[in-house]
């Protein structure tokens, strides 16, 4: 059985969905590896390394080809165009939101993983590629805030006086907002955060953030979820006399399958003042900032920076590709038999949890027509 690695070709990815590491690990549980050539470049993987780890470079056909074929994005059109019936693909699809992707894979007849929508699970950890891709989100965030912040982040104390710190506030705390919170106060800020979970002010604090917010009760599976109206005006009136007073905020609030919750106004964005830098980490999903435009540097007339980020684990690339590259192999050994066969196993809560598309059709509770 052979798995394969195509190159990504999505605009800006620069991720590989394996590593020398595990190749290594593939090749020891008897199965074949086909990289596409120049596959971790953007992830400075060689293909030398690949080939040193047992893996045998190919085309992009060969790649596609693969039983098992394991990617950071979803595929192109022309790739799922090209993949045929029996085929297993193991990947990101971003299933809410590419309908006519889904509808292809089901017509190709081609099995489907969609690691988005794994369960919140204990055992679902060391596949939860989520998680580890927030996690260098959250870091990343705030080094690119910091970047445009034009002070100094730690207190300063010298002859000619002292420096005071930057204020930071991170909206959401989750993986990528606890992260966010630790790599700013390692940097000397000052920092706050909110979250709509009950749960999150412990872990905040946890981190020697102050917490702020109207805790509401959290959503299916420990996510966040829509607020109700009354819920929207409070954490709005909590939002705007909070971020009047921070040199820095970071949002990273998203809730799966909908789009990214509006908390930052405009006119919370004009009440800060001039030199302050927002970014926006769900900029790629509708965006929690007024104004933000993903990919893209906004500077408002009162001197506001407004960051869109977008894919920011593609521009931690080495490191981001090692992690989800565990991830995958960590759930492709859930599909691989003792014989060395393929197998869906229908009594195991994850691979029933991620599978989107088999047998001709599209089978997750949550996306069927």
């Amino acid at each position: 059985m052979k798995v394969g690695i195509p190159k990504e070709r999505r605009p800006g990815e620069a991720r590989v969905a394996a590593s020398p590491d595990t190749v290594k690990r593939y090749r020891g549980q008897g199965l074949d590896v086909v990289v596409e050539r120049g596959a971790g470049r953007g992830a400075a993987i060689g293909d030398d390394a690949f080939e040193k780890a047992g893996a045998t470079l190919g085309s992009a056909e060969e790649a596609l080809g693969a039983d098992i074929v394991l990617k950071v994005q979803r595929p192109e059109d022309d790739e799922a165009e090209r993949m045929k019936e029996g085929q297993v693909l193991v990947t990101q699809l971003d299933p809410y939101n590419n309908r006519p992707l889904l509808d292809k894979l089901a017509e190709k007849k081609v099995t489907s993983f969609s690691l988005e929508l794994l369960p919140r699970t204990t055992r679902a950890q060391a596949m939860d590629v989520l998680s580890s891709q927030a996690n260098l989100a959250g870091y990343k965030a705030v080094i690119d805030a910091m970047a445009r912040y034009t002070r100094v982040m730690p207190m300063m104390m010298t002859a000619a006086g002292t420096v005071t710190p930057a204020k930071f506030f991170i909206v959401g705390a989750g993986v990528a907002g606890l992260q966010a919170i630790a790599t700013a106060r390692r940097m000397g800020a000052v920092v706050s955060a909110t979250d709509v979970r009950p749960a999150a002010k412990e872990e905040v604090e946890s981190l020697g953030a102050k917490f702020v917010g109207v805790p509401v009760d959290p959503g299916e599976g420990g996510y966040a979820r829509a607020l109700t109206e009354d819920e929207q005006k409070a954490q709005a009136k909590m939002v705007a006399e909070h971020v009047k007073n921070q040199d820095i905020v970071v949002t990273t609030a998203q809730i799966p399958g909908r789009k990214a919750p509006r908390i930052v106004s405009g006119e919370m964005v004009r009440s800060m003042k001039a030199g302050s830098v927002v970014l926006d980490l769900a900029a790629d999903s509708g965006g929690n900032v007024e104004g933000s435009k993903p990919g893209e540097v906004v500077e408002t007339e009162g001197g506001v920076s407004i960051i869109g980020a977008s894919n920011l684990p593609a521009r931690l690339a080495p490191a981001a590709s090692t992690l989800y590259a565990k991830n995958l192999m960590n759930f492709v050994a859930l599909l691989v038999d003792k014989d060395k066969g393929l197998t869906v196993n229908k009594d195991d809560d994850l691979v029933v949890g991620a599978l989107v598309t088999e047998g001709g059709a599209i089978v997750h509770p949550r996306l069927k027509a």
